[in-house]
């Protein structure tokens, strides 16, 4: 049965939110932030509040639960949408537009030949100083290749340093009124305990090395969902990639409710009863995800301005690096 949209055609957002709990037990771990660690914070009301899940890491787990790593490749409702995969010179895969962060405007993307057809079909020229037409040029080059980056945003900033659109698809998780679960354990060296033996002690990774853990409690988690349907339709692509592009977005909030929610070893959530509410519109019913996989084949072949064929495959040349120049080094992250 073809999905029918019209009940959102005056909504500029559709919005959603979902009710979980931990799958076992009563504590989770929330994600973790570089001298950070779990973001807290006091709510306007007063009430302890924790990020669960922050908006970048959300995006990354709705694309995660599209990708079949075994296939190389979307999963199979969703075969036939456009992305870039790289290869090195080998042919060797190395990865695509979907997996990478900066999606397009990857490092990796970005050397290669392709890339400088990529920026003729924008129609920029670094010599010729005009605006970027978005409607016209950027949107529709970004559908044809990689319509993905059109719900989780794209800044192409090699490319001029202004072509960029914000996500279409967001999400993030908080819980409220939060508790600490404080526990802790041990390293045990099974040889020598107090690693003196080996002289070089826990820095080396002997001895016994105890440590501590902070988990958390709330009665409230709550995963958010943002569909911008006024950025969809601000897209100009007409009404099969309208069509598609809702389709997908509520293709990967499904998916990932479904299969994505053990966001960690000590943090496998579950959807509670009746727990999936639609607050605006407050009358629309979510597609089901049986539903959104029967639909969805029917909606790619629908949009004929995709590439084809729907996989654009492009060969990394990493630079030279001058001589006498040493390797850098990635910082952690």
């Amino acid at each position: 049965m073809p999905l029918d949209f019209s009940a959102l055609a005056n909504s500029p957002r559709l919005l959603i939110e979902v009710g979980l709990q931990p799958i076992q037990g009563t504590r989770f771990q929330p994600t973790g932030f570089p001298n950070l660690g779990a973001a807290t914070y006091i709510g306007p009301d007063g009430i302890g509040m924790l990020l669960v899940e922050s908006a970048q890491s959300v995006a990354n787990r709705l694309e995660a639960a599209c990708w079949d790593e075994v296939a190389d490749d979307w999963v199979a409702p969703l075969r036939g949408v456009p992305l870039v995969k790289v290869v090195d010179a080998k042919n060797r895969p190395l990865t695509n537009s979907v997996l990478e962060a900066h999606r397009l405007n990857s490092a990796y993307i970005e050397n290669s030949d392709w890339f400088e057809t990529f920026k003729k079909e924008l129609d920029y020229d670094v010599k010729i100083k005009r605006p970027i037409d978005m409607r016209r040029k950027v949107y529709p080059s970004i559908l044809k290749y990689d319509p993905n980056a059109l719900l989780h945003g794209f800044f192409l900033e090699s490319i001029a340093g202004v072509i960029r659109s914000p996500r279409a698809l967001s999400g993030f998780i908080e819980a409220s009124d939060v508790r600490t679960a404080s526990s802790g354990g041990v390293k045990n060296d099974r040889v020598d305990a107090s690693g003196k033996s080996e002289g070089g002690g826990s820095k080396e990774g002997y001895g016994n090395v105890p440590y501590a853990r902070d988990e958390y409690v709330s009665p409230s988690i709550v995963a958010y969902f943002n569909v911008d349907l006024a950025l969809m339709r601000g897209f100009g692509l007409g009404a099969a990639a309208e069509a598609f592009l809702i389709a997908f977005a509520l293709f990967k909030v499904q998916r990932f409710l479904a299969a994505g929610l053990r966001l960690r070893a000590a943090c496998d959530l579950d959807i509670k009863p009746d727990g999936i509410r639609v607050t605006r519109p407050d009358d629309y019913t979510l597609p089901s995800l049986p539903t959104l996989e029967a639909a969805l084949p029917d909606l790619i072949r629908a949009v004929t301005d995709f590439a084809s064929p729907a996989t654009t495959s492009v060969v990394w040349k990493p630079k030279k690096a001058k001589p006498g120049a040493g390797a850098a080094s990635d910082p952690e992250e």
